[in-house]
């Protein structure tokens, strides 16, 4: 198959796991035999990790307005117009983008079918929410109906195309998944502790994400205020790109006074990022919301346990498997820290059961297989529906 995936961006550190996500799902699809093109915008473009895909065509237009979730890219439209119906199919990631409405229109007029993939862009959360419901007004929720399929992470988002009008035959369940190569040579352990002057005996407990507000690493801080009271060897480690909420985080954990006790890594990538894994005694995800955390999968595979709160989409599978979920509240949090931190047979039972975990359910070659047999449905059902209209 003649495989677009389409993404407003193509920026690991503002992307994250979604921008990741389409790398390594378009390296397996290409593996798996498919010739596969990205369609982004050139907004703070890693030419580096665009470089590393070969084999696959990249293309970053040029973005001419560059706002929180808006990147406007003209040239995609004549790229579109002139080339979109030599694709066998189409995969949109995210959901409220100027990329998906071009997209979308010329795969109808072509007569092209494409996926849609939210990844938990859906609910009309946080900020923006009036902005969102214009959107969905205008071009949402034709976005949504005219895919031939859409692919939801976890039964959570089911229930959100669902409350979208989807009816549910036309989704699919479709994990995220990792690169278990990436971690058959893990480095050493002490590699992290020794590079920022952690001693042997102390815990580290690891946040490892974009520092954004809906990743609620101030609860992550203030229930480590309570645990530091009964566990004064336990460090913080805080690893990621600034999302903008970085600078109120530093003044919470000046104002709880624990500066002495967390550590500001900043992003780590590849080696860098493994070593820290590996190093933590306990990964925490203290998420408000998040549609699934590939992050988690990283720690498991590193033999890292893990604690997310229940507003994770992953936590089903990790519940009592692989690490332990919390309510999103800030007692639970502490206490499951303590337990985690205290028993160390659980920590290593949850450090095999989660590298197990991983390798049997969320490795990248089941997870494109799964995605391709999504793709060959929509090819086989193709009936041109837009005609109709």
């Amino acid at each position: 198959m003649k495989i677009l995936q389409v993404f407003s961006f193509f920026s690991l550190p503002h992307g994250g796991g979604t921008v990741d996500l389409v790398y390594k799902l378009s390296q397996a699809l290409m593996h798996r035999g498919h010739e596969v093109t990205i369609y982004a915008s050139n907004f703070e473009l890693d030419q580096a990790y665009v470089d590393s895909l070969q084999g696959i065509e990249v293309h970053p237009f040029r973005s001419f307005v560059d706002l929180p979730g808006l990147h406007l890219t003209p040239g995609l439209i004549l790229e579109a117009r002139r080339k979109l119906r030599e694709f066998d199919i189409i995969h949109l990631h995210a959901y409220r983008c100027f990329q998906n409405i071009v997209i979308a229109h010329y795969a109808r007029e072509y007569g092209v079918p494409y996926v849609l993939q939210a990844h938990g862009s859906l609910p009309r959360i946080m900020s923006k929410q009036r902005l969102k419901q214009v959107y969905d007004s205008f071009w949402g929720y034709k976005l949504l109906r005219d895919a031939s399929k859409v692919i939801a992470i976890t039964k959570t988002e089911v229930k959100q195309y669902k409350s979208m009008g989807i009816s549910e035959d036309k989704i699919g369940i479709v994990p995220n998944g990792i690169d278990l190569s990436e971690f058959e040579n893990l480095p050493g352990k002490g590699e992290f502790r020794r590079q920022y002057g952690i001693n042997g005996n102390q815990k580290i407990i690891l946040y490892l994400g974009r520092i954004h507000r809906i990743k609620s690493p101030d609860l992550l801080a203030e229930a480590f205020t309570c645990l530091s009271k009964d566990f004064s060897d336990a460090k913080l480690a805080i690893v990621g790109p600034d999302d903008g909420y970085l600078p109120f985080l530093k003044e919470l954990v000046a104002d709880l006074e624990i500066a002495d006790k967390v550590l500001f890594a900043g992003p780590l990538y590849g080696q860098e990022k493994l070593k820290a894994y590996v190093d933590a005694d306990v990964y925490v995800l203290p998420s408000f919301y998040e549609i699934f955390g590939i992050t988690v999968l990283e720690a498991l595979a590193c033999g890292t346990p893990v604690i997310v709160t229940d507003r994770c989409g992953i936590a089903d599978a990790i519940d009592g498997q692989a690490g332990l979920v919390v309510p999103y509240n800030k007692e639970q949090l502490q206490h499951a820290l303590l337990r985690m931190l205290g028993d160390d047979r659980m920590r290593l039972e949850f450090s095999e059961k989660g590298k197990l975990l991983v390798r049997q359910k969320f490795n990248w070659e089941k997870i494109a297989g799964q995605v391709e047999i999504v793709y060959l449905g929509c090819l086989s059902s193709m009936i041109e529906p837009w005609r109709i209209n």
